[in-house]
């Protein structure tokens, strides 16, 4: 998967949105304000930081060496994942939905009943 797909792919999502909070080059994706995936422009390989379930993200460290603890994030939350790797597209799209979907189930239900409206 590359930028442009996984932008796509992202931007497909209900509620999110996309900025640069920290800086020109850190691409940030949001749902409802809460951020759920962030990519360094710049960097090289291809990688993105995405929100995981802490269990899951171990699981995931073990079995893929693609997949690091989150580069300058909590890494108990976060993995860091190497996109430009050998990663199935399937696994990075469950990956991204994955984040998504925990970053949703934490946002308080006044939110969530305007996230199901969009």
């Amino acid at each position: 998967m590359h930028i442009e797909e996984f932008r796509t792919y992202c931007l497909a999502k209900k509620g999110v949105t996309e900025e640069f909070p920290f800086d020109e080059s850190t691409l940030v994706f949001k749902v409802m304000g809460k951020v759920f995936a962030l990519t360094g422009l710049d960097k090289i390989p291809f990688s993105v930081n995405l929100k995981c379930d802490p269990e899951y993200a171990l699981e995931l460290r073990e079995q893929y060496p693609e997949v690091a603890p989150g580069y300058h994030m909590n890494k108990k939350h976060w993995n860091t994942v190497n996109f430009s790797g050998g990663l199935p597209t399937n696994l990075m799209t469950a990956l991204i939905d994955h984040s998504y979907d925990l970053v949703v189930k934490g946002l308080p239900k006044k939110v969530r009943v305007a996230l199901d409206a969009l």
